[in-house]
């Protein structure tokens, strides 16, 4: 199986698709819909973390590894899943939280209790280190009564393990196996170039500290293990790893094929293109400039280096792309297909998050009861009580911001809670009544996008193909060439909300057109937010 012509669909169960009336999602919703993904085109489904947790973050905080957390069902339902999805040829993707555990995991409850050989699988110190926690505060917290403290670069409840040790590395990869015995092929490892930790823990103020433990040698030297004793034996994986704060050099290293650590990177640098000086919590239109520059750069130097990168536009942690980059009031069909092209059709695999194939955007909520994200419910007490922001001001900041933007349930149709739960929603529906499955069936999104995937799998120079830029010092079109064997071909697609001009290199002036998500085409000009892919003459 190359993973280069596959097409991957995230899933965040918890709000996919409500069997039993309790407002939360499960496998059996996943199950009743797998027809709809076979008819969809994808290949894989990643599922966020399903194990048992006390959700202090969303089940990144996992209690039990091998396990399924009674909210999505039982192990019978998951074994169900991977059974009737490889019937419709779909296999599962897992979410690995191998960096760290739950503090309410047996590992760092025994740990706590005084048990020496389980002190070892963390990572405690008598002093700690001024770094700051990824979610605020120092990284570091007081191991019980001991006098040590144990470190957490999440959130406190989420104890960061000890790669170093052996045993540690043994029982993770034992974890690995126990899911590819039931059949999963694909693995997501989150902040995975994060577990290198050095022996001896500096203190470093620059950036939070994260020079001291991301992207470390040993990391690399992990993964290889990792890959050799797990998934490595099966020529059917896909794994992909989330780089925090990682660099171009260090992706190619973990997605090299000869160098077998990961199948491909995701990285985040592309979203945070709308960041006031690097800060979240801030509204400003996003920099295009710096959006083509940091696509052009890594798609030409992960193409150079025979890297790979996961590319994707939106997901759980992220507010839906189409309210970021998109005039969504005037545009949000062809900004949807656009931003779909812009993707699908670049060197890397492809990831959609659940309802973008269809256009879903932002909700339209109106008050902070609306929302359940501690993240955002933390910084907007943060805004109001300690920066001096307006209720309004941080409210909109939130609206525009939050993790729940994305985390609202799947839109299947206009009826009560957009046909997700016959109960009460755990998170409030956004607007379905005008966006949803069912009226998009017949739809310009969903259909671009099943032709996307089919194109990906039936032209090698989408899969296959290299990354060269193009229109570099355009404005507002984002443009690209790929090459395979003696072809070429020109995508260019348009972030303006009115008509371009362009200039088509002269090689694809007069050329096929491949896709187009406008009825026609006019040379040398792109309407709002068109997409045009040409092949060369």
């Amino acid at each position: 199986m190359t993973f280069k012509d596959k097409v991957i669909y995230q899933i965040y169960p918890k709000s996919y698709l409500d069997t039993t009336g309790s407002g939360v999602g499960d496998l059996q919703g996943i199950i009743q819909k797998l027809d709809y993904l076979q008819d969809l085109g994808v290949d894989m489904l990643w599922l966020n973390p399903i194990y048992p947790s006390p959700q202090y973050d969303n089940g990144y905080d996992i209690a039990d590894y091998v396990a399924i957390n009674p909210d999505f069902g039982t192990m019978d339902d998951f074994e169900e899943l991977v059974a009737e999805a490889k019937k419709r040829n779909i296999d599962i993707m897992l979410d690995m939280v191998l960096n760290h555990v739950s503090t309410h995991h047996e590992w760092f409850q025994k740990a706590l209790a005084g048990d020496k050989y389980y002190q070892d699988f963390f990572i405690l110190r008598d002093e700690p280190t001024d770094w700051v926690s990824k979610f605020g505060g120092n990284a570091w917290a007081p191991f019980g009564d001991t006098g040590k403290y144990y470190l957490h670069l999440f959130d406190i409840t989420q104890a960061d393990l000890n790669w170093r040790n052996p045993n540690v590395r043994k029982e993770l990869y034992d974890v690995v196996n126990f899911w590819r015995a039931k059949g999963v092929h694909g693995f997501r490892f989150d902040v995975i170039n994060l577990i290198g930790k050095d022996q001896a823990l500096k203190n470093n103020s620059n950036n939070d500290g994260k020079p001291e433990y991301t992207d470390k040698p040993i990391t690399h030297e992990y993964l290889r293990d990792l890959n050799l004793t797990t998934f490595g034996q099966d020529p059917e994986s896909i794994t992909v790893g989330e780089m925090s704060s990682t660099t171009i050099e260090n992706c190619i290293l973990y997605t090299r094929p000869d160098r077998h650590e990961l199948s491909m990177a995701f990285n985040f640098h592309h979203l945070k293109v709308d960041y006031e000086n690097g800060q979240k919590w801030t509204t400003k239109s996003f920099d295009f400039e710096e959006l083509k520059n940091l696509f052009h750069t890594w798609g030409e130097e992960m193409s150079e280096g025979d890297g790979w990168n996961a590319l994707f536009w939106n997901n759980h942690d992220q507010p839906r792309a189409l309210n970021r980059f998109v005039d969504v009031k005037n545009f949000r069909v062809k900004g949807a297909t656009m931003l779909a092209a812009a993707i699908h059709l670049s060197r890397g695999t492809p990831y959609i998050y659940m309802g973008e194939e269809i256009g879903m955007v932002d909700p339209d909520f109106d008050s902070m009861e609306d929302y359940v994200d501690v993240e955002s419910i933390n910084a907007y007490r943060i805004m109001t009580e300690e920066d001096g922001k307006s209720a309004t001001d941080a409210f909109k900041t939130i609206q525009a911001k939050s993790r729940d933007n994305s985390r609202t349930p799947m839109q299947w149709d206009e009826t009560a809670n957009a046909g997700f739960s016959t109960g009460t929603p755990w998170l409030a529906t956004g607007n379905h009544f005008d966006i949803n499955v069912e009226a998009d069936k017949e739809g310009e999104i969903l259909n671009f996008y099943k032709d996307l995937i089919k194109l990906r799998k039936d032209k090698p120079i989408i899969s296959e193909g290299t990354y060269k830029a193009a229109l570099k010092d355009s404005p507002n079109v984002y443009a690209f060439i790929r090459e395979y064997g003696d072809k070429k071909l020109f995508v260019a697609n348009s972030f303006a909300n009115e008509e371009v001009e362009i200039e088509l290199p002269e090689e694809f002036v007069g050329g096929e057109i491949l896709t187009n998500n406008y009825d026609e085409y006019e040379a040398g000009k792109l309407a709002p937010y068109q997409s045009i892919a040409i092949f060369s003459k």
